[in-house]
């Protein structure tokens, strides 16, 4: 029997401070290695603090990434799907090269033609005029700069050699001498940190290494006096958020450091000691709103909060999530629900039981993949509600009435053992058959959960890149602003231009915050610029 290893606790700062002090004598490659194996090694054990991690899970984790296309499915289990192959895409042109249109955010120069202009003699044929082509000639020129630029201005001073009187000169236009941060600084530190995973410290060594330092002390002060003037446009975020007809609810584990203490502290006070991040999507009309929220509450506690700003008068919304009893708190009467559950987390549990029953789950996989071609199909085309239910009452449900009744044969007629992997994937499709079919029933009712899913990526990939939350207060401010930058995503909007827009308008937001949300903060913003230039 192999010895025992001795235990050794320390925390998630000790071993970041130890990788630090060993930074020295390692290459670069070297350092990253051994800093991602501590931080994997820290997520690890956390998952399996938790009872309800398997081995399946730590295995898909760990291991290389599989796509769950049941095509590929059935591949690995050995199995051929009976469906012919696909017709290749046609491959787009281009070479993979973006057109100059695509460069919506470039700084556009108009360079006129050094001799010709419209109306002069052609040179070449001598007979014919020249005119102006509607499409201009492009060329695209990037160019490396630092995230966050400086420019040093040097007022020049002059001083009187009788009375000693000093002369400075004034800053030009437009600088103002008691900022010396411009508000797009914390725009771009915010999209950089919550909008992609790009840690504070990380950002401090680039900058000094390009010659323009900016500590992440200077960082954390300038994005939290960002979050304090924008608060207004969360809050109305959520409020927005509360009237729609499809709210998603999912969460995934997180760190807070001043939380875990708090929580270690209490001790058996508290039977909760998990921290999470929770994802909730609300969808209306197809306009999308994405809030985050960090704390010991789970995901359907959060999402009864923000139902408590909902308007009475309005039916009640559907709620998408898992099975899982977190997602579905207790509602009061006033606050009700309608409850679909995710297709995709029932056909998962297929999915990882097709080595060992490939003929079984072959049947049930390309089933559901008629229900998510239709689905597929509704959304192409733009249908209403009404239209995609339609759809899916008149080609789903024969698919699904007859797999609903061929999971039944395969308990009743004992072919399946009920405790198999097999079995308990049966089960749990029945068990929960009347909420993954509401798209059957339900105008509006999605068949997953995938929209909520993508956007917990977002408090994944802070996890991934920073491992932790210092203070409660520093996980608010990352919820605000991956709540407002992936909204703003989600309805086609720059962040970074919106940010920059909400700081410079701060006064304007806190009297109407409505009329500042992503979808509609450019009219906002020329309407005020109109006001003052007619004022």
């Amino acid at each position: 029997m192999k010895p025992s290893i001795e235990r050794l606790d320390a925390t998630p700062e000790e071993l970041e401070a130890l990788v630090e002090q060993a930074r020295p004598v390692l290459d670069e490659a070297g350092y990253q290695k051994l800093r991602a194996a501590i931080r994997t090694l820290g997520y690890v054990t956390e998952l399996l603090e938790d009872q309800q991690t398997t081995l399946q899970s730590l295995r898909n984790l760990l291991c290389s990434a599989q796509t769950e296309k049941t095509s590929a499915v059935l591949k690995r289990a050995g199995m051929a799907t009976d469906k012919p192959p696909a017709a290749p895409k046609p491959k787009a042109p281009g070479h993979g090269r973006h057109a100059a249109q695509a460069y919506r955010g470039a700084h556009k120069v108009h360079v006129a033609h050094a001799v010709l202009k419209a109306g002069d003699l052609c040179p070449e044929c001598q007979r014919g005029k020249v005119y102006l082509q509607r499409e201009p000639g492009v060329l695209v020129r990037l160019i490396g700069r630092a995230p966050i630029e400086a420019t040093v201005y040097e007022l020049e001073k002059l001083r009187c050699n009788l009375c000693g009187e000093v002369f400075t000169a004034k800053a030009p236009d437009g600088v103002d001498e008691e900022e010396k941060y411009d508000v797009t600084v914390g725009s771009m530190i915010a999209v950089l940190r919550y909008g992609s995973g790009f840690p504070m410290h990380r950002l401090e060594r680039m900058q000094a290494g390009l010659g323009i330092p900016l500590p992440a002390s200077v960082q954390w002060e300038i994005v939290g006096a960002v979050a304090i003037r924008i608060m207004p446009v969360f809050d109305e975020l959520i409020r927005q958020a509360a009237q729609g007809d499809v709210l998603h609810n999912d969460d995934t584990s997180m760190q807070v450091l001043s939380l875990r203490r708090k929580i270690d502290d209490e001790g058996h006070e508290t039977e909760r000691t998990g921290i999470f991040t929770s994802g909730i999507v609300s969808t209306r009309e197809g306009r999308k709103i994405a809030l985050f929220f960090t704390g010991r509450q789970h995901a359907g506690e959060n999402l009864r909060d923000i139902l408590t700003e909902r308007t009475a008068a309005l039916k009640p919304p559907i709620q998408m999530c898992d099975a899982l009893a977190r997602n579905l708190p207790k509602m009061p009467e006033a606050l009700e629900v309608i409850v679909s559950h995710c297709i995709a987390h029932a056909r998962r549990r297929f999915v990882e039981v097709t080595p060992n029953f490939p003929e079984a789950c072959q049947h049930v996989l390309e089933a559901l993949g008629e229900v998510y071609h239709h689905d597929a199909f509704a959304h192409k085309h733009g249908l209403s509600p009404d239209e995609r239910l339609l759809l899916h009452q008149q080609r789903s449900r024969p698919v699904m009435d007859q797999l609903h009744a061929w999971l039944i044969a395969q308990l009743e007629e004992k072919k399946v053992e009920p405790n198999s992997g097999l079995g308990g994937a049966i089960s749990y499709l029945l068990k929960y058959w009347g909420r993954l079919t509401l798209f059957l029933r339900q105008a509006g009712a999605p068949v997953d959960n995938n929209i909520c899913e993508r956007s917990l990526k977002r408090a994944i990939l802070h996890r991934k890149n920073s491992l932790f939350y210092k203070t409660e207060n520093g996980a608010q401010v990352g919820d605000l602003f991956m709540s407002l930058i992936h909204t703003a995503e989600l309805c086609d909007a720059n962040p970074f231009n919106y940010l920059t827009e909400l700081q410079h308008h701060a006064d304007e937001l806190k009297e109407n915050p409505s009329q500042w949300m992503p979808w509609n903060y450019r009219e906002a913003f020329q309407r005020a610029d109109a006001a003052v230039d007619s004022g």
